[in-house]
């Protein structure tokens, strides 16, 4: 595809975002909370430091990670249990309370302690909100273009919050106190919440299922993580993600470290090269734009790695402010180009409640590996010094990225559409809830069967192992030897036999030629109980055949 097709592209899908209210108010939601979390950070940030110096900025750091690495991972428990919609706006009006109260605890000098089981407790629910919403919007997307524009929106949100958030902190700060900015971010949170209350996922999405023991959602959250971890392209994408945050969590102390003692720049430069990240951030937007309708996912990652990387050693060999400034544009570039590619194969690659899974275990994995950069950037600067340190730093993502390009070029073709049965698939009551990306790579598996007038294509009492969808051609439904029903395109039958373990109920008799698509027993199985929208459609199609004693197959 030419450039400018794939603006064309590019523009059409943004157009089509647009049109989509659903997807409107997630972006707006989104807006709202980054503005208050990274405003409450800033003042989270002054009342350590006036608490406990240096040691209780690193406490404050944290009392924000633990919590949150340890609730992600049950992001996908509570999505399999309760409908997402409900679990945001109880989690959004939760996680404003808990910031509401630490702005009153700190507007009256309580004990920092409460301030900060406050502020863990919002960190354990936003920890387990994102990727709760991050899992809803293949759902709410008609296209994978319009996906792939509501994941750049969502980051380059992100960056504009590093932007906005702590100048309105650092604002409130100065016209207020600490316990105002609070207050204001606990009311920004607020906003998001409702935002996502107005947000629907149809009508097919199922009751709660009922409540559960610890126990067993801790066994929920354990098989979905394993379940998501069996997936080799998966663990691709994670491995690049982690070691992407490796680096990001390093570059928290080299920035400072790099404006101070390598280029002197004084207390002033560390807050110029944050927002160089920033600007470069909303930047990638416009490069993963360009892109949008190529869906080389797989290759942008690659890209973004070498866009992180490889800056951050041209830094450690040239100690210029300018270039420097320059640089770690190119990198705000990359970190947005590796978030978009990143979150949009994982949707690609995974359906239904594993979503949910997965970006709990992608928030984990981004809070532990910041982590861990955040530790190993002071010792290799004690150990090789600050350019050593750049290089140590950038250079492992250029390597990793030339090492996997094959891998990642190899999962982008396989993640591109090829089936023309996709929307045959989509326009049944069983498959429609399931996400398109998901339909997509469900539909590959289908097997084309020509069959002739006359042929009998299942037979009452056999066993089965296939589910049937009619391309083209009528088919007869016979019980007990008498005619009940008609088949024709878009029908289908034999999910009963797969779903109750029964013989054939009926049998299926081709009338004149056509085609069917046959699917397997594991993979109709795998989607229908994977994804609660699917599995509540074909029990109500099982229940109105029965209950009719039509066509039973």
């Amino acid at each position: 595809m030419s450039a400018q097709g794939r603006l064309g592209v590019s523009a059409a899908a943004f157009r089509a975002v647009r049109s989509n209210r659903s997807l409107r108010l997630v972006q707006a939601a989104r807006l709202a909370s980054v503005t208050g979390r990274w405003a409450y950070t800033v003042s989270l940030a002054v009342f350590a430091y006036r608490e406990g110096g240096a040691a209780g900025v690193a406490a404050a750091a944290i009392v924000r990670l633990a919590p949150a690495a340890l609730a992600a991972p049950f992001a996908g428990a509570l999505v399999h249990r309760f409908r997402p919609e409900r679990v945001l706006l109880a989690g959004g009006l939760t996680r404003a309370a808990f910031i509401g109260v630490a702005g009153g605890f700190a507007l009256h000098d309580a004990a920092a302690w409460t301030v900060y089981a406050c502020v863990a407790a919002d960190s354990a629910v936003s920890a387990v909100l994102r990727p709760v919403q991050q899992s809803l919007l293949p759902a709410l997307s008609r296209t994978p273009e319009e996906l792939t524009s509501t994941n750049l929106a969502l980051s380059v949100i992100e960056s504009i919050g590093v932007l906005v958030g702590p100048l309105c902190g650092a604002v409130l700060l100065h016209a207020a106190s600490i316990g105002f900015v609070f207050v204001a971010a606990a009311a920004a949170y607020l906003v998001s919440a409702l935002l996502l209350a107005a947000v629907s996922v149809g009508s097919e999405r199922p009751a709660e299922i009922d409540t559960a023991s610890g126990a067993q959602i801790l066994r929920e959250a354990v098989a979905g993580l394993r379940a998501v971890g069996s997936d080799r392209d998966v663990r691709v994408v994670l491995l690049l993600y982690g070691a992407e945050n490796v680096v990001a969590g390093a570059l928290n102390v080299l920035l400072v470290v790099t404006a101070l003692r390598l280029l002197g720049l004084g207390q002033s430069g560390v807050g110029t090269f944050t927002a160089a990240l920033g600007a470069g951030g909303i930047l990638g937007g416009a490069v993963v734009l360009s892109r949008l309708g190529r869906r080389a996912h797989g290759a942008d990652l690659a890209v973004g790695l070498a866009l992180f990387g490889v800056p951050l050693v041209l830094h450690a060999v040239f100690s210029s402010t300018v270039l420097a400034f320059a640089l770690l544009g190119v990198v705000g570039v990359g970190v947005t180009v590796v978030d978009v590619a990143a979150v949009s194969l994982l949707q690609r690659a995974l359906r239904g409640d594993l979503l949910a899974h997965a970006f709990g275990l992608l928030q984990t994995l981004f809070v532990v590996t910041v982590g861990i950069g955040t530790v190993l950037a002071p010792i290799l600067v004690d150990l090789i010094g600050v350019r050593g340190a750049l290089v140590a730093a950038g250079l492992p993502l250029p390597v990793l990225a030339a090492a996997l390009w094959r891998r990642l070029r190899v999962l982008d073709a396989a993640m591109e559409p090829g089936s023309p049965w996709e929307p045959l698939l989509a326009a049944t009551s069983i498959f429609a809830p399931v996400a398109r990306p998901a339909r997509e790579r469900l539909a590959e598996l289908l097997r084309e069967r020509p069959i002739s007038g006359g042929e009998v294509i299942v037979r009452q009492g056999d066993h089965g192992d296939d589910f049937f969808l009619v391309a083209s051609g009528t088919l007869d439904v016979e019980i007990d030897g008498k005619s009940v029903a008609t088949l024709g395109p878009g029908d289908f039958f034999g999910e009963i036999a797969l779903l109750r373990d029964v013989p054939r109920t009926a049998t299926v008799r081709a009338v004149a030629d056509g085609m069917l698509l046959a699917l397997d027993r594991a993979p109709f199985l795998a989607t229908v109980s994977g994804e609660r929208g699917s599995a509540s459609a074909a029990e109500a199609v099982v229940g109105s055949r029965l209950g009719f004693r039509g066509a039973l197959v």
